[in-house]
């Protein structure tokens, strides 16, 4: 009889710590917080079915020498957990904290260039979820079925910045009528143009944060790697439109629990299950998340608070730096970069530089540029358009016309974009407001040649001559002004005259001999006179 209950006390321990195990899902490794309380939950299971199996009041339990020995292991793997989460804590490893990140300085001119307007991601979260659910209400045939997930991952695809996120079952019931198939699709949305796309798959995702048992995409790795200490997981598509979830393995370089970087990461095809395992620097160069934003800022501020050690970053706070309330993103070379600005710790009102930070391979570059945090430049913006009441999203850095400039979007009540501001970093109260990107930047170059910031580049193109017979006219509208458009024979260039400045055109018709004196432009070459 005796053997039989301690067969079923043993029974129910292995159940008990085998359901723990299926819904914390702890890593077996000895870096991991949630092992080590799982150890600590088994302790103090185990003694508390002993103490129940013995009928043990409060006195015998502390009488008794195997509750002592309990108590003893408990207390030990509590010690041993906290001493190791002081000997890998920044207090005592201040400098090797301090190096976990290397960073260059850049030149902001020559590493950021330039962007057309139909490569700036003008969306931000928040407003990429409110089309990505506009969407799903236009989709009657799934919309009862499946809702959007709330990842949203900014990556690049097919050399244009898109957020991307899948569906996910609206409820248990819908699971369970649904998950057979699979997810049928997920959203796809231009942050440029804006256009959002429902990419129906010809075969449902079937790993998922939306599913219950073994195809939970948390659990399916947990049971694929079971000592790996995975960071966050984003949702990516490869370049041929391919669902995949990025699941970045911690590394812990300095002690039990401290320095955490990046040192593996697993891709799992969000439709089959496969799983691919690839050290950091040889995980293939199409996807753009392996370091979170968040993990990059927290590398940052070890670096720029513990030059001096630990104590100082908290007291003295001499040469101390540290990232501002926000972060951004911005695609170059195929790759999506953190953006946040860096301030001073000791809280003045401005930034000292930036820092941009490469969310696949943690290169980090750092930027001297003085001037406006993006608080204060969300504010510039805000005020230039305080009747409206509009919000400020978080600024994005873009470099127009070799100056630092934030751009921001300014969104109504309903989360919806109505206005765009850029905003000189350096000089913020040089604010232009614009209906369009266009119009925008526009009035942002003017107010930078009004204030000084920027000279009138000097024109020294050469001026040509051509005479010969007209061939074609066209009259065309610029900013109110009349402009003629005219083709010369022999010739496939078309010469842009103003009526403001040449009246004498309008006597022109096709057919007669004209001598117009000009300079080469892109699109039509800039008449200087006529004879």
């Amino acid at each position: 009889m005796k053997a039989s209950k301690k067969i079923l006390i043993g029974i129910i321990l292995v159940i008990i710590a085998g359901i723990y195990y299926y819904i914390a899902l702890p890593a077996a490794n000895l870096h991991s917080s949630e092992a080590w309380f799982f150890l600590l939950f088994f302790l103090a299971a185990v003694a508390v079915i002993y103490a129940l199996r013995k009928k043990l009041g409060v006195k015998e339990v502390k009488q008794s020498k195997v509750m002592k020995v309990f108590l003893f292991m408990i207390l030990g793997v509590g010690i041993i957990y906290l001493v190791g989460s002081l000997l890998s804590s920044p207090i005592i490893n201040a400098k090797r904290y301090q190096k976990l990140m290397e960073v260059e300085e850049g030149e902001f001119t020559e590493d950021v260039e330039e962007i057309s307007f139909d490569q700036i991601p003008l969306l931000d979260k928040d407003s990429a979820e409110i089309l990505g659910d506009r969407k799903m209400g236009s989709m009657v045939d799934m919309v009862s079925q499946f809702e959007a997930d709330d990842i949203y991952s900014q990556i690049n695809y097919q050399g244009r910045p898109v957020r991307v996120t899948p569906l996910k079952y609206a409820s248990v019931i819908k699971w369970f009528t649904n998950r057979s198939e699979g997810i049928p699709a997920y959203i796809r949305i231009d942050m440029a143009n804006q256009n959002t796309e429902l990419v129906k798959l010809e075969e449902g995702i079937k790993y998922s944060t939306s599913e219950y048992f073994n195809r939970n995409i948390y659990r399916h790795l947990r049971f694929e790697h079971p000592t790996y200490i995975y960071d966050n997981l984003s949702f990516e598509i490869d370049e041929d439109g391919v669902p995949y979830w990025i699941a970045p393995v911690k590394k812990f370089n300095i002690g039990l629990f401290g320095g955490e970087t990046v040192g593996r990461v697993v891709l799992c095809n969000a439709i089959t299950g496969e799983t691919e395992d690839y050290a950091i620097e040889d995980a293939p160069t199409w996807i753009d998340r392996a370091y979170s934003a968040d993990l990059l800022v927290r590398l940052f501020d070890y670096y720029g608070t513990l030059k001096h050690g630990f104590f100082n970053s908290i007291l003295g706070q001499r040469d101390c730096l540290e990232t501002t309330d926000g972060y951004n993103y911005l695609a170059l070379d195929d790759d999506v970069w953190m953006y946040t600005g860096v301030t001073s710790v000791n809280g003045d009102q401005s930034n000292v530089g930036f820092v941009l930070a490469n969310q696949r391979t943690m290169e980090t570059k750092y930027y001297k540029v003085e001037g406006a945090t993006e608080a204060a430049a969300m504010a510039s913006a805000e005020g230039q358009v305080q009747n409206l009441k509009y919000q400020a999203t978080f600024p994005l850095l873009l470099n127009i016309s070799d100056e630092p400039t934030y751009f921001i979007a300014l969104k109504d009540d309903a989360g919806l974009v109505k206005k765009y501001a850029m905003v000189n970093v350096q000089k913020y109260q040089i604010v232009a407001i614009g209906d369009s990107v266009s119009q925008c930047e526009e009035s942002y170059l003017s107010l930078l040649l009004s204030n000084g910031v920027k000279q009138e580049a000097e024109d020294t193109r050469e001026v040509k001559t051509i005479t010969g017979k007209i061939t074609k006219i066209a009259q065309g509208v610029i900013d109110g002004n009349s402009h003629y458009y005219l083709m010369i024979e022999g010739s496939e260039e078309i010469f842009d005259v103003s009526v403001v400045d040449y009246i004498d055109i309008i006597k022109y018709e096709v057919g007669q001999e004209i001598t117009l004196e000009y300079k080469e432009d892109t699109r039509a070459n800039m008449v200087m006179s006529i004879e």
